[in-house]
């Protein structure tokens, strides 16, 4: 029996997903951990062994698509858990490229690229291995632009309802991409004009034309409406109810993308701000104007696909929102460092415009040789971008894949836990997992901790806290975190004023955390 080249492809992603699945392991062996999958480690156990109400950590923890995939594999091995959704997700992810390739190119030349590409790119290492949501969100920024691609050449509403049911899930996975809806209101114009049956194919032309007839303009303005509401209407609204559903359950609209509690973004990406400027050697900052010359540098491929794409001007200014969109996010967020993941979205934005276009190219044997070459300059940059990450998580991963040296990032965090882990049962902490998720998440059984997730016991604790709990983990001036958390430094001399009665003794203590014992009544 005659196997199919689809049966090779899925086969081939079977094998890129143990090979992940392998350095993940491998890197996981070593101590490399990163905030993103610690975060969602701690919250997946609160889940399955907690106490009291976790329904508002079930439904409000952030990045909410990227949780729900590590919550899937958490029965495997929990501290696994992301490592395996990366990289299933990952080879998933080039299974639905090749097949693209495979229906429109036909040349397996570049199914070759592909592969070379998945297994060695040190960008799609890190998605795949990592632990990470990365490959979420590109699948989905892929997947929205591949569906308006193809209404395109449709001219078909389905692909545009697709296309905004991916927004949703890209949305789900980033909240940031909700600016990307910006840069789409005066691009429907552009995309209607498209779908209108005109002999003319200039845009200008054809907006000309159609302004200048009654029954054109009546349709161009019905169509640009109808398709407003389509690609729109859907993210908004279920933008609306998840934030009624923050409003309900936490009291704050946006709980959800601002909360320490909620999501890890709030404070680690201001940590790598802070960290990056106030150190010895300062890294030159990113700058507005340098941006987009900096993906450019990054991913030399888009200028090629753009290239392709240079007869239709609306598929041209398609790809140009991501541009536009990046560009923005730095400008809005101004005190965050752009992560690895929005300059490896225009990477796949590449190889869509490959998929759509390279098969018009008629000097295929040239452009063959300078795609090899550019795939080449390709797995240098993204090395040199994972090396020279203002982003720690980042520099780091690149850092112990090439050295193979075990990392002490969590060093602090898992002696911690550990001393915590070897007390008797039947002891209670109290601790704050805003800022002290990552000793949490390595702590044997959750049931011993008393978290905020408990509000009514937490809040308590935190007034009496000899009446709740044996022992308090406080946050020492040197955590960076301290400022960010009621159990700091200030807190022990403050209890003490309150409650003269009741002792409190060190017990264990590392540079950013002290461990006191509730001793006992005078």
């Amino acid at each position: 029996m005659k196997i199919t080249k689809s049966t090779y492809l899925f086969l081939f992603s079977l094998v890129l997903a143990a090979w992940y699945l392998i350095i993940g392991v491998y890197l996981n062996k070593l101590g490399y951990y990163n905030q993103e999958s610690l975060f969602y480690i701690e919250k997946t156990k609160i889940v399955f062994e907690g106490l009291g109400n976790r329904l508002k950590v079930m439904g409000l923890t952030a990045p909410l698509l990227p949780f729900y995939s590590t919550f899937i594999f958490s029965t495997i091995n929990s501290y696994l858990a992301p490592v395996i959704a990366s990289a299933l997700g990952t080879a998933g992810l080039f299974y639905l490229i090749s097949r693209s390739f495979v229906i429109r190119v036909k040349d397996d030349f570049y199914l070759v690229m592909l592969a070379f590409l998945f297994l060695l790119h040190p960008g799609i290492l890190y998605m795949a291995c990592s632990g990470k949501a990365i490959y979420l969100v590109v699948a989905f920024v892929y997947l929205f632009f591949l569906n308006l691609l193809k209404f395109y050449r449709s001219n078909t509403t389905f692909h545009v309802s697709v296309a905004s049911m991916c927004l949703v899930m890209l949305i789900f996975c980033d909240y940031r991409f909700i600016w990307l809806t910006l840069f789409f209101i005066p691009l429907v114009l552009s995309i209607t004009l498209a779908s209108l049956n005109l002999g003319e194919k200039e845009s200008i032309f054809r907006l000309f034309m159609s302004f200048n007839s009654p029954s054109l303009r009546r349709k161009l303005i019905n169509k640009t409406f109808a398709i407003y509401v389509i690609l729109f209407v859907l993210p908004i609204a279920s933008l609306i109810c998840y934030k009624l559903l923050n409003q309900t359950h936490a009291s704050d609209l946006n709980y959800f993308s601002e909360s320490p509690l909620a999501t890890w973004t709030v404070l680690v990406d201001k940590l790598n701000y802070d960290t990056t400027s106030t150190a010895v050697n300062y890294q030159l900052p990113e700058l507005s104007i340098l941006i987009s010359l900096r993906i450019l540098c990054f991913c030399p491929l888009i200028l090629f696909g753009l290239y392709l794409l240079r007869e239709s001007t609306y598929h041209v200014l398609t790809i140009l929102t991501l541009f536009g969109f990046v560009e923005f996010l730095h400008i809005k967020y101004d005190k965050l460092f752009l992560t690895y993941q929005y300059y490896l979205i225009f990477l796949f934005a590449a190889l869509l415009c490959m998929i759509f276009k390279v098969h018009t190219i008629r000097k295929k044997t040239t452009v063959k040789i300078g795609l090899s070459l550019v795939i080449l300059l390709q797995l240098y940059t993204g090395y040199i971008f994972l090396k020279n990450s203002l982003i720690t998580d980042e520099r780091r991963f690149i850092t112990t894949l090439t050295e193979r040296q075990p990392v002490s990032d969590q060093a602090e965090s898992q002696e911690i836990a550990k001393y915590i882990n070897s007390l008797p049962t039947g002891m209670h902490i109290l601790m704050d997992d805003a800022v002290a998720y990552p000793i949490a998440a390595f702590t044997n059984n959750v049931k011993q901790l008393t978290l905020p997730y408990q509000l009514e016991q937490f809040l308590s604790a935190i007034e009496t806290p000899y009446r709740y709990d044996d022992y308090i983990l406080i946050a020492t001036p040197k955590n960076p975190f301290t400022g960010y958390t009621q159990l700091n430094d200030k807190y022990i001399p403050e209890i003490r004023r309150l409650n003269s009665g009741i002792n409190y003794k060190r017990v264990y203590e590392t540079d950013d955390w002290i461990l006191y014992k509730v001793v006992a009544m005078q």
